[in-house]
């Protein structure tokens, strides 16, 4: 009785203590804006144009123009990298903040902040975090009230837990938490291909620069074709910004990033795709019989560093809870202890925060010597990067912080983690990566495939003069298969070609969707007769998915089911798996449409708020499209195609841009009009203008205000 009455305290001063309303901001956020002086300009589209005399003060207004757009995701940011997830979202959020605490991601940038961090980075960080607190100050019935203040170190942390996951540390951590010992721990090259278009939100991308000695008018095109998640905390953000200090970029961003990721000035564009090297890598520890908190280097037992992991927990309503786990860190990085050993993981960015420094370099350059000294910095830990600017350069590199390793192991595998000779501090020179600048053939092209064929024939980087140790992929995609066909066969193209490219609509004959529907049809075998009938239309396909194509539902439905042959490997699923996969696909036609032969933009749809279009594309297509079924029998697009930018600089150089996304620039209003009104848009393959000049937004004006004054 006595133990039930001591529980029942401990749970209502729990209850008590995390129902207590936070207090409100200080006086002294809420006179932020006098700091800055910062004018934003919404467009019709929505899209803010920031305007201000300083750096900071157009960083100040971004985050609010944001926050006031998108305050939620910003929060997430935040969230993730303080550790927090699950102190706001339950149970779902445990793992990443485990990680997070284990790998010291906090108390790394506190150590780095002041010392590696440039104090103009420094700047624009905080003067960004005062515009998130002074939107929270204004809206508190909109924001986690006591998440705030955010500081400068919160969007830093931020910044670099995101770029995390383009490399692929997550996947890597959930082989080593899997029930058994893995050996391998670097994607095979059909992974990276698929993993990403059929299993989850991919992360992909498109980026081709076309010079001037192949356009029809001596013009100089770029596209930045970003795939990402359409919501969430790794969709992208359109802005535009405008300072008398020189950083004016039009281009996008993802929630509480405070420079822009793409985009374009007057006088260059960049982008970058996903690509896979090998920056991780997996030690194997010894551990000592006799002290399982001692492991053996170089022929001495070295304790291992203890520390608790206090992780809070959303339960139910507002009861939290707080458990802790140990942490663990070695000579080589974090532990973690499974049931079949002991490993340690190094990545190569795990102490260095200055990814953001280098994407600021990368806003503010004027011309290619300036933007060859900021990719210098091999900061921006992976990423394709295609570059182009209004001297008609082109300029394409496999970005990567890559680790000087020994040459005798195989650093895909498990690593001894006994040796010194491991042991790895120093990293290969950006003049050591592959890359390719103004090639004879007058194009760059990556679509998330090998760099070793970036353009036209003999002008590639050469495969053999790149060490087996950075992993570089040589794999391509359906995507880079058609872009290298498109631009490799015309010489003089237009503009309006270069854009249909960005919206082709097949598959290649080379491609591995095609080599599957050829599998199908000349293996499968039946006697039922609309089992039959589906694989006749199968065999009809003619590889494109457009939006009034009848073959085209009945194989994209095939091919997500059958995703898990595409995840795994390269080798084909026996008859009998591809049989399944045909016949589910036929079914789900027949139960929801009565019959197999739909139009695919009838199935496949663009759907936000109240408004529903059909989408063209599909996975690995340049015309990306991710969907995912829902109770009503609609594909629903989900990811692929996001931000998209293309820019046009005439033979004198004068530059005309456009843009476009699935939805819209209001992610939290659905009232607002900009929540879908570039839908319809994006369902018909068209891009809005990019107003970038003064002139022409205050002629495309829907609102002009200073931040906490707007109407």
């Amino acid at each position: 009785m006595e133990l039930s009455k001591h529980l029942f305290s401990t749970f209502f001063i729990i209850l008590l203590f995390n129902s207590c309303t936070s207090p409100p901001l200080s006086k002294e956020v809420a006179e932020l804006s006098k700091k800055y002086n910062t004018t934003i300009y919404r467009d019709s589209w929505g899209v803010p144009h920031i305007y201000g005399k300083t750096d900071t003060d157009v960083a100040f207004g971004l985050a609010y123009a944001h926050a006031q757009d998108d305050i939620k995701n910003i929060e997430l940011s935040v969230m993730a990298a303080r550790g927090k997830m699950a102190k706001y979202h339950g149970k779902e959020g445990i793992g990443l903040d485990f990680l997070v605490k284990l790998f010291r991601l906090v108390e790394t940038v506190e150590e780095k902040y002041y010392e590696d961090l440039s104090m103009s980075v420094r700047k624009v960080c905080e003067a960004y975090s005062e515009g998130i607190n002074y939107y929270a100050s204004l809206y508190p019935n909109n924001v986690t009230l006591d998440l705030y203040p955010i500081n400068g170190k919160d969007i830093v942390a931020g910044f670099s837990l995101k770029s995390t996951f383009f490399f692929g540390l997550d996947n890597v951590v959930k082989r080593l938490m899997s029930s058994n010992k893995r050996e391998n721990f670097v994607l095979n090259d059909q992974e990276i291909i698929l993993a990403d278009l059929f299993g989850g939100a991919p992360i992909g991308s498109n980026g081709f620069a076309i010079s001037s000695k192949k356009t029809a008018d001596s013009s100089t095109f770029f596209m930045s074709n970003s795939h990402q998640p359409w919501n969430g905390p790794l969709s992208w953000y359109e802005a535009h910004v405008h300072s008398e200090q020189g950083w004016e970029v039009s281009g996008a961003l993802f929630p509480g990033m405070p420079v822009f990721g793409v985009g374009h000035d007057k006088n260059k564009a960049w982008t970058h795709t996903v690509n896979h090297p090998d920056l991780i890598d997996v030690y194997e520890l010894e551990i000592n019989p006799n002290n399982k908190y001692q492991y053996k280097f170089d022929g001495r037992w070295i304790d291992l560093e203890k520390f608790i992991i206090p992780i809070q927990v959303k339960l139910w309503g507002d009861l939290k809870w707080t458990f802790k786990r140990e942490g663990l860190w070695s000579f080589h990085g974090p532990v973690l202890r499974r049931p079949f050993g002991t490993f340690a993981i190094r990545y190569s960015n795990l102490e260095d925060i200055r990814t953001i420094d280098q994407w600021y370099k990368i806003n503010k350059a004027k011309n290619l010597d300036m933007f060859l000294e900021a990719m210098e910095m091999t900061a921006i830990p992976s990423l394709n990067t295609i570059y182009a600017d209004r001297e008609s350069n082109i300029f394409y590199i496999y970005n990567g912080r890559f680790p000087e390793r020994n040459e005798e192991f195989n650093w895909e595998h498990l690593i001894p983690g006994d040796t010194s000779v491991v042991v790895w501090d120093s990293f290969l020179p950006f003049s050591s990566l592959p890359q390719v600048l103004n090639p004879e053939a007058g194009f760059v092209q990556n679509c998330n495939h090998t760099p070793f064929m970036s353009t036209g024939n003999g002008e590639n980087p050469d495969s053999t003069s790149f060490s087996h140790t950075m992993g570089i992929e040589t794999h391509n995609t359906n995507r880079s298969l058609r872009a290298q066909e498109i631009f490799s066969k015309d010489s003089s193209i237009t503009f309006d070609e270069f854009l249909a490219a960005k919206y082709d609509l097949y598959y290649s004959e080379n491609s591995h969707q095609v080599q599957m529907k050829n599998k199908i049809v000349e293996e499968v075998e039946t006697s039922d007769p609309m089992l039959r009938d589906a694989i006749n239309l199968i065999a009809s396909w003619d590889n494109r998915m457009n939006i009034e194509n009848k073959q085209a539902a009945i194989v994209i439905i095939t091919l997500y089911e059958l995703r898990e042959y595409f995840i795994k490997g390269r080798d084909f699923p026996d008859k009998k798996i591809m049989k399944n996969a045909v016949k589910n696909a036929a079914d789900y036609l027949m139960k929801f449409y009565g019959e197999l032969e739909v139009e695919l933009g009838q199935v496949q749809r663009l759907i936000r708020g109240e408004k529903s279009y059909p989408l063209s594309g599909g996975p690995d297509i340049l015309r990306a499209i991710y969907s995912e079924s829902n109770s009503n029998g609609k594909f629903v697009g989900k990811a692929g195609d996001s931000y998209i930018l293309a820019v046009k600089w005439d033979m004198n150089g004068e530059m005309q841009s456009f843009s476009g996304q699935p939805f819209g620039t209001s992610t939290n209003d659905i009232t607002s009009s900009h929540y879908n009104d570039q839908s319809e848009l994006f369902s018909n393959h068209q891009l809005k203008p990019v107003w970038f000049n003064l002139d022409d937004i205050k002629a495309n004006l829907e609102q002009v205000y200073e931040p906490g004054k707007e109407k």
